[in-house]
C-alpha cells in the first residue's frame, strides 16, 4: 500500500542518494551536491513555493519521490505545454522517481502514479485533470502513464530535462472522474 509525507529537509540525503543512481539520473539530470538539493528542495519543502514534494512509502518504507504542481502556479511551464495541447485552467501536472533501483520495473511507479492522482481528486477539486509530459524516449515512463490510466493526447517539441534528449514528448492526461 502507498502513502504519502511531504518531503522535509530531513530527506535530503535520500534524495540525493537516489538523484545519484543512474536510473534516476538518466533523466532526471540534477545536481547532487548537498547545496543543490537544499537550493531545488527546500522551497518545496517549506512551503515558499507552491508545489509539493511527496515521499511515496511502501508499506511505510520510502519508495519514491513525487512532485505535483498546479500549471497556472507555472506559467513558462504551462505555456509551453500549451503549444501543442489544451491546459485548461486548474490543470495539475506530476514527476516522479523510484529510488531504489531494486524497486524499478516492477509496477511500482504505476501503484504510485495511480495513488496520487486519486489523492489529487481530494486535494485539489478544482482540477479539471492531470497532464504529464514525458520525453518520448522514456517508455518506461509513459507505460506507467497508461497504465495508470492516462492517455496519450499529444505529442510534440518541449524543452528536455536532460540536454542529452531531443525535444520530442508525449503528453498525457487523465480526466477528473465525474
Amino acid at each position: 500500500m502507498i502513502t504519502w509525507r511531504r518531503v522535509g529537509e530531513p530527506d535530503f540525503p535520500l534524495l540525493r542518494t537516489w538523484l545519484e543512481q543512474p536510473h534516476v539520473a538518466r533523466w532526471w539530470n540534477h545536481e547532487t551536491s548537498p547545496e543543490a538539493v537544499a537550493r531545488d528542495f527546500g522551497p518545496a519543502a517549506r512551503g515558499e513555493e507552491p508545489s509539493e514534494d511527496f515521499l511515496a512509502l511502501l508499506d511505510g518504507e520510502p519508495l519514491g519521490l513525487l512532485q505535483r504542481s498546479r500549471l497556472d502556479d507555472y506559467p513558462e511551464e504551462r505555456d509551453e505545454l500549451a503549444a501543442i495541447v489544451p491546459v485548461p485552467s486548474g490543470a495539475v501536472t506530476i514527476d516522479y522517481l523510484i529510488g531504489d533501483p531494486r524497486r524499478a520495473g516492477r509496477g511500482l511507479g504505476t501503484l504510485m502514479i495511480s495513488s496520487m492522482i486519486e489523492r489529487t481528486w481530494d486535494d485539489l477539486p478544482s482540477a479539471p485533470c492531470v497532464i504529464v509530459p514525458v520525453a518520448a524516449g522514456n517508455p518506461a515512463s509513459w507505460n506507467a502513464l497508461r497504465k495508470a490510466g492516462l492517455r496519450r493526447v499529444a505529442q510534440g517539441e518541449l524543452e528536455p530535462d536532460n540536454p542529452i534528449d531531443g525535444r520530442e514528448h508525449y503528453v498525457y492526461r487523465i480526466d477528473r472522474p465525474r
